[in-house]
């Protein structure tokens, strides 16, 4: 089984990219497209650290931030909470200094211009100015359901422009092998239409007319 902090791997999988791996993996468990990179231009892989937090605070955040470390993502589930940003520029820069993978959180952020000048990998379903809390627990690394999937600690997530897998561990080494095998399948298809075939020939498709 191949581990979740290979970083070989990891980023293997984020360059074969999110559509690719969604794909070869049994068409599954792909995020709510809601859920959308701040930069375009992000690609990211890592293991995930959950964090469960109650609408407009954030006070766990700076404490899930301490159980994740180089390659983790850290997850973070407010409940689709748009009226408050619980991650911005500050919690940016601590993230890149325990070597963090990105953000996927199902909620807002805010400082969004700062965390894409820092090139940090951060997954939201909106951006928002107004601040949050520092009172209300939550939880660490525990089950929680982002973006419409159940991401369990340790699951892998890829995110891209086209969106935001998971990946079970168990399944990592198998979802990577199929990622490769369609991504060099799918180059045999562009050299052959290069060469005048049609993709309904390709594809085994017929044509209608």
């Amino acid at each position: 089984m191949m581990t979740t902090y290979d970083p070989d791997a990891l980023s293997a999988l984020a360059d074969l990219g999110s559509a690719t791996v969604y794909e070869a993996n049994g068409q599954r468990d792909a995020l709510d497209p809601a859920l959308k990179p701040l930069d375009p231009a992000t690609k990211m892989a890592g293991r995930a650290v959950t964090v469960s937090l109650a609408p407009a605070d954030n006070w766990f955040i700076h404490i899930g931030l301490l159980e994740a470390g180089p390659g983790d993502v850290l997850v973070v589930d407010v409940q689709g909470y748009v009226d408050a940003g619980p991650w911005g520029d500050v919690l940016t820069h601590a993230a890149q200094a325990r070597g963090l993978a990105g953000l996927v959180i199902d909620g807002a952020v805010r400082d969004s211009q700062q965390v894409i000048a820092a090139g940090f990998p951060c997954f939201a379903r909106g951006v928002c100015i107004r601040g949050t809390s520092k009172v209300q627990q939550g939880a660490i690394n525990v089950p929680v359901t982002v973006g419409g999937v159940l991401v369990d600690p340790g699951d892998i997530l890829i995110g891209d422009a086209d969106g935001l897998v998971r990946v079970r561990p168990g399944d990592a080494e198998t979802a990577l092998a199929a990622s490769r095998a369609r991504e060099e399948k799918e180059a045999r298809f562009m050299q052959e239409i290069d060469n005048g075939r049609s993709t309904l020939e390709l594809m085994g498709l017929t044509d209608p007319r």
